[in-house]
Parts: structure tokens; sequence; C-alpha cells
């Protein structure tokens, strides 16, 4: 199997496979789309939540608003589990309250 043209490298075991039928061969192939696939969406949920924590004491509402979505679709399509996304939510939540009670300067 050739080596796909990846954003970041996966380890070796995941690319080059010795399979022993057309079906298992297929099936590598299938799991590299997928792994790139839920990679991306997991560094793009670390990217937002960077983004809100990095907005310090005030984030925005549209971007919790986005996040939630995000970690809603994330757990719908099973690439994080869904009581990782309830977690995730809930302190999201926790820390935008903490932010609205905070008493601005």
């Amino acid at each position: 199997m050739t080596r796909p043209e990846l954003s970041a490298p996966l380890p070796a075991s995941q690319i080059f496979t010795m399979a022993n039928t057309r079906s298992a061969s297929k099936r590598a192939r299938q799991t590299i789309k997928r792994a790139l696939r839920n990679r991306s969406v997991l560094s793009r949920l670390r990217g937002m939540q960077k983004g809100i924590s990095a907005a310090g004491a005030k984030p925005e509402a549209k971007d919790a608003r986005e996040m939630i979505s995000a970690i809603d679709k994330a757990a719908k399509r099973g690439i994080i589990h869904k009581n990782a996304a309830k977690r995730r939510k809930a302190r999201l939540n926790k820390s935008l309250g903490a932010a609205a009670a905070a008493p601005s300067a």
C-alpha cells in the first residue's frame, strides 16, 4: 500500500498494512481516512477551546454556542464519547457562568 498524502504523519502501523484479503486492505484504507477526519475534528475542538480560554475573563456567547455545537457534532459522530462531550460542555458553561458572575473592572 502506498503512503497517502497526510497533513500529519500517522504511525507506520496504520499506513503500511500487510492485509491478507482485499476486504482487509480496503478496511485499512478506510481506517486511515477516518483517522485523518477525526484528527481534524479533534484539533478544531482544541483550537476553539484555546480561543475561548484565551479570551480571558469575558468569552463571547457566540463562541461558546459554536463550541457547544461542535462538541455535540463530534459526540454524535462518535469522535468523542458522549460523556466526554457532556463533561466538556459542563466545564465550558461553568467557566462562562464564573466569567458572568465576576465583577467587571
